[in-house]
């Protein structure tokens, strides 16, 4: 796999923001991706250095419209501890 194809997006919460200041930062990744491989992902795309990886199968959730009812996709997240010594990741351009 591709270190773009395993980073899906970042997951944008209002916990998740909290904690950017002690360099932890959530992504979505690819449910097949391990750790070893979302850890070179990130160091690879962002040229950062990875201390920590810890992630989260989240099942789908059961949606339902009127009488028809469905899941939503399962998803894997993945939160990454930077080191210290490591520059931050640029979420958003900042103007």
């Amino acid at each position: 796999m591709d270190a773009r194809d395993i980073i899906l997006r970042p997951v944008i919460t209002e916990q998740t923001m909290s904690v950017l200041d002690e360099k932890r930062y959530t992504f979505e990744v690819d449910v097949r991706a391990t750790k070893p491989q979302v850890k070179r992902a990130v160091e690879e795309v962002f040229d950062v250095k990875v201390e920590k990886i810890n992630t989260a199968n989240v099942r789908g959730k059961l949606k339902r419209q009127g009488r028809f009812a469905g899941y939503t996709k399962k998803r894997k997240k993945a939160t990454v501890t930077l080191s210290e010594a490591s520059k931050d990741i640029q979420l958003f351009n900042e103007n």
